[in-house]
């Protein structure tokens, strides 16, 4: 089975299965000597592992982070970094119904197919269970990012119907995390979490859409043709569980425009080029354009419903997501700023 890496400087390769002894990653290309507190890495880490809260999955896992290689005293080395936790609060029988059907929206058909086997344990590689190995990798991304002052963060903006009425520039990021469904607009999360909350009492599921936000990004970043930062950024949230759509910038909403109110005009504002707008949603021509880069990523409804499975299953994967998309979304740009650097040395 391939695909299971990511990245071309910034390298990394998970592994693990749902069900198996654990989940981790191997990242090549960090660059020695960074600063690595592993608490850090656990804080992401506890942003997504489940059994957090009464609206998301009932799956007891401690997700415990542990250093395999790569960091001595607190520094990475250069060397590959090993990262693991262990899988502990395994039910695999609750899946032996499905060993011999297809869930429907399931990977099961398809793997089935292409590899003639599967692992009906939770999905084996096709779990969402896979992620936690993104955010411990994110994390250390993150980490590399604070040196060049790039901030990274991502909220739900929508459940279902109910969604966010404040612009991302009026929104406080420190209030994300003051609530369950990670909503920045406290008022609005409280109708999400409500509205989680029945659908979870009626065994279904619900999905909505997370922003993600990249701030004090440099310009120059990300290449021109199949390598743009938007491409990279949208293969990077397409790979996750439950995503069915990315955008960026004015994305879909700027097909109701007009050319001369979505062009971004130019202006100089303390010695430094901006503009006036940002449409573009800070990349143009697939290279950062110094302006803040924002984007939308949809997560359709989980298909596993309570009331035709067994098993421990979120009603609503956004509020796990948020840390997914923050570690997808700096494992793009740490790359990227890499083979900046590099092609700044050669040049």
């Amino acid at each position: 089975m391939s695909g299971s890496s990511f990245g071309k400087l910034f390298h990394i390769v998970t592994f693990g299965e749902s069900h198996g002894p654990g989940v981790g990653v191997v990242i090549d290309g960090c660059p020695a000597g960074l600063l690595i507190d592993l608490n850090d890495i656990q804080k992401e880490v506890d942003r997504r592992r489940p059994g957090q809260s009464v609206i998301t999955s009932e799956r007891q896992e401690n997700d415990i982070v542990e250093i395999i290689s790569g960091i001595h005293n607190g520094k990475t080395t250069g060397s590959p970094i090993a990262l693991i936790v262990k899988n502990l609060d395994k039910r695999s029988e609750d899946y032996d119904e499905i060993e011999t059907h297809f869930r429907p929206s399931h990977a099961d058909y398809t793997y089935q197919i292409k590899y003639g086997f599967r692992d009906p344990r939770g999905g084996g590689r096709s779990s969402a269970r896979e992620t936690v190995a993104r955010v411990m990798a994110g994390a250390i991304a993150k980490k590399f990012l604070e040196n060049f002052g790039i901030k990274i963060f991502s909220f739900v903006s929508q459940v279902g119907l109910i969604k966010i009425r404040s612009s991302i520039d009026k929104l406080n990021p420190r209030l994300i995390e003051s609530n369950f469904v990670r909503c920045p607009e406290v008022a609005t999360a409280k109708k999400m979490i409500r509205l989680i909350e029945e659908v979870k009492n009626a065994g279904d599921s619900i999905g909505g859409i997370i922003i993600g936000v990249v701030k004090n990004c440099p310009p120059g970043l990300g290449e021109p043709v199949f390598d743009k930062l938007h491409a990279d950024l949208a293969k990077a949230m397409l790979s996750i569980n439950a995503v069915k759509g990315f955008d960026y910038g004015s994305g879909f909403d700027g097909v109701g425009m007009t050319g001369s109110k979505h062009n971004d005009k130019f202006v100089t504002k303390s010695n430094k080029l901006k503009t006036l707008t940002n449409y573009s949603g800070g990349i143009q021509g697939g290279i950062s354009n110094g302006m803040d880069i924002y984007f939308r990523v949809a997560f359709k409804p989980v298909s596993t419903l309570r009331k035709e499975y067994k098993g421990r299953h979120d009603p609503c994967v956004l509020p796990r997501a948020v840390p997914i998309v923050d570690a997808m979304a700096a494992l793009v740009i740490v790359d990227h700023v890499l083979r900046f650097k590099c092609s700044n040395l050669n040049s």
